[in-house]
């Protein structure tokens, strides 16, 4: 498939979009100023914050330390709103490694050792700003930076541009989908070239109100690589890079700002970066490369600020 059929697609994808509205747009809210005169009028601002935070730590016989946290912060008035997101998390782990030095079949005592390994080392910061042409209907742009050491990748720059759509916006459900273009630039472990690549985004998401405390989050972004690139391990085609991210989350209200997530991630690429160096390098002609699928499950507890 050529880039200019791809970016076809993209294009008949708004068209789509801005023609399937299944609610009604309605007037943004206003508000009066304060000391405002001649009638004046000021923009409702909302403000919301959330953070969550993990912790795991054993000793003894079991050593590991696991930690995960994460801030989420939106700022909307009248037509324009900024949004804020980090998160992160970190596993580290000692394990007992045996080594028959001696060739004996046993293991002696000083053939047993404990090494400490990071299993887990990502973290990501991404501001986003949307302007509403009307409350369902905006024009986005995002910019992330954000690192996944195990996967080899120690940098990831990412900058984003398109249209989102609300096509269903009642009190239980509301779903949202998004086009556009991303521009990714990944800095690869060790030796490995690093990329550019320029991508077709598509985008789904969609809230759902289970009861009067409980809420549902759904969401897949695919990401299309538009630009052949020249990896480590050959040259790649276009669409041959495809990029899935997906979470699954569900929050429960425990009592008055706290709450209880249960959420769960996957991250696919098919075109993984080469794994990171070990302690010895690795032979000539052997390069491997990370696992094509991520996932991450985790419950923490989340504080509303706003």
């Amino acid at each position: 498939m050529s880039i200019y059929t791809t970016v076809g697609m993209a294009a008949a994808t708004l068209l789509a979009l801005s023609g399937t509205a299944q609610a009604s747009d309605t007037k943004f809210d206003y508000v009066k100023a304060e000391g405002a005169e001649n009638g004046e009028k000021k923009a409702t601002v909302e403000w919301k914050a959330t953070a969550q935070a993990g912790l795991l730590m054993t000793t003894g016989n079991s050593t590991a330390t696991t930690i995960s946290s994460g801030f989420k912060a939106s700022r909307k008035a009248g037509q324009n709103r900024v949004q804020l997101e980090l998160d992160g998390a970190f596993a580290r782990s000692t394990i007992y490694l045996a080594n028959d030095d001696n060739e004996n079949d046993v293991i002696d005592e000083n053939e047993l050792t404990r090494i400490t390994k990071t299993s887990s080392k990502n973290w990501r910061a991404k501001i986003r700003y949307d302007r509403f042409l009307s409350p369902h209907n905006a024009v986005y742009t995002s910019a992330a930076l954000s690192a996944d050491e195990p996967a080899g990748k120690e940098l990831i720059g990412t900058a984003q541009v398109g249209y989102s759509r609300i096509v269903v916006d009642t009190k239980v459900h509301q779903l949202t989908l998004e086009s556009g273009y991303d521009f990714s630039y990944e800095d690869l472990s060790g030796s490995a070239k690093s990329v550019s690549i320029h991508s077709w985004r598509v985008f789904a998401g969609y809230q759902g109100k289970l009861s009067a405390g409980t809420s549902l989050e759904i969401s897949t972004e695919s990401l299309f690589n538009l630009n052949e690139l020249q990896t480590s391990s050959g040259p790649v085609g276009e669409l041959d890079d495809t990029r899935l991210n997906n979470q699954v989350s569900l929050t429960t209200s425990i009592y008055g700002d706290l709450s209880f997530r249960f959420s769960f991630q996957s991250k696919f690429d098919n075109n993984p970066a080469p794994r990171p160096k070990l302690s010895l390098p690795y032979a000539t002609s052997f390069a491997p490369l990370a696992d094509k699928l991520d996932t991450r499950t985790e419950a923490a507890i989340i504080v509303n600020f706003l």
